[in-house]
């Protein structure tokens, strides 16, 4: 797996936009933040446009997002926001240079997209607060993008909530976004997850999708061979009139529990303003016991 880079002071990060609209003046707390870390700023070509829900024609994001992949002098691209849209442009990008010489992308959510698709390159990625959610990410967030960046030591240590499935493992941590991973198998953008540690969150679904898409993610393999599977925010779920009978926890303790591997739940990443940086692609320790989750990245 090839780590890109770690910035420097006086580097340059692009901000783009992949997915949905973002305007400049909702960029400055963000400029703001990477400034106060010695770093320099490029607002994209799509900052500003909009097109419906889009920050741009797919053809205006393809050509943005490609300048920055091609461009020596930018270092990390941090896309602006999630919502819908990195899957119509993935296609339409050239990652030749970029494989040869990576550099940090960066996002979570609708980003999930981009960091499947590179995972395939054996490129790793930062899933992370996005410009769009700095005005509203608690401090520790923001200060675990920087150590991530600039390639600090990262362990995260929570406290246990007591329906966890108690283990250990070491692999590379893998996924992001549940609904765009379930959206991606059957392409050439879904991910090998064998031997590895699986990441999964998600927003605003019904109880009954979760189960539907877990299952899918089951029957193409995913949890074949897992070693782990971290569980972050579940946040805003609904359920029908006529209840499906467990929440996010039972549904996916049901599945998992037969792989034997150890599994924690609502770990600070995701949909939450506590969203801590997760190096995908890079190898860390797992390990839950009876009144704590440790993830530590080697």
């Amino acid at each position: 797996m090839k780590i890109p880079s770690y910035l420097k002071k006086g580097d340059t990060v692009a901000i783009v936009c992949t997915a949905r609209k973002f305007f400049p003046e909702d960029a400055q707390p963000a400029i703001e933040l990477l400034k106060s870390w010695g770093l320099e700023v490029k607002l994209g070509r799509t900052i500003g446009l909009d097109s419906c829900q889009l920050g741009g024609t797919d053809r205006e994001r393809i050509d943005d997002f490609q300048q920055m992949l091609d461009d020596d002098n930018i270092k990390a691209i941090w896309c602006a926001r999630g919502g819908y849209g990195t899957v119509r442009i993935i296609d339409g990008l050239d990652f030749t240079k970029f494989k040869k010489h990576p550099k940090w992308i960066i996002g979570f959510s609708d980003v999930t997209v981009l960091h499947s698709h590179v995972h395939t390159m054996k490129v790793a990625t930062l899933h992370s607060i996005m410009p769009f959610t700095v005005p509203r990410t608690e401090e520790i967030s923001k200060e675990t993008l920087r150590k991530a960046l600039f390639g600090e030591k990262i362990r995260y240590e929570v406290s246990a909530k007591g329906y966890e499935i108690k283990g250990k493992a070491t692999g590379q941590l893998v996924g992001g976004n549940l609904s765009i991973l379930y959206s991606l198998l059957g392409s050439k953008s879904s991910i090998d997850t064998k031997d590895k540690i699986l990441f999964i969150e998600d927003l605003d679904e019904y109880l009954y999708h979760i189960d539907r898409m877990l299952y899918n993610l089951k029957r193409n393999g995913y949890f074949d061979g897992l070693k782990g599977l971290v569980v972050g925010g579940m946040t805003d779920m609904h359920d029908n009139e006529i209840p499906f009978g467990q929440n996010e926890v039972g549904i996916i303790t049901s599945i998992a529990k037969e792989y034997n591997i150890p599994v924690c739940f609502y770990f600070p990443a995701g949909h939450v303003k506590d969203n801590r940086a997760l190096i995908l692609g890079a190898t860390v320790n797992f390990e839950i016991t009876d009144d704590k989750v440790v993830l530590e990245f080697q």
